[in-house]
């Protein structure tokens, strides 16, 4: 039940990374060399961070029953 409230809880903060990708991209835009870009282009960009980011955080951070089993043998 656990996961349940976890990817419920993803939902929102899709949108507020979302939304927190484009207003850095628009403090920093000219001393990266960036133009600045609205809340769609950065939606998408969020949406390509999270697929790649995704997986590599689940392979570290592990969850129940995966890795070595707890105890002897």
């Amino acid at each position: 039940m656990d996961s349940f409230f976890k990817l419920i809880a993803a939902g929102p903060a899709f949108f507020i990374s979302a939304w927190l990708l484009m207003l850095f991209a628009g403090i920093v835009g000219s001393d990266v060399g960036i133009e600045p870009f609205g809340y769609v282009t950065a939606m998408v960009v969020t949406i390509g961070l999270w697929l790649v980011l995704a997986p590599a955080i689940g392979a570290v951070a592990g969850g129940p029953g995966r890795g070595k089993a707890k105890g002897g043998c």
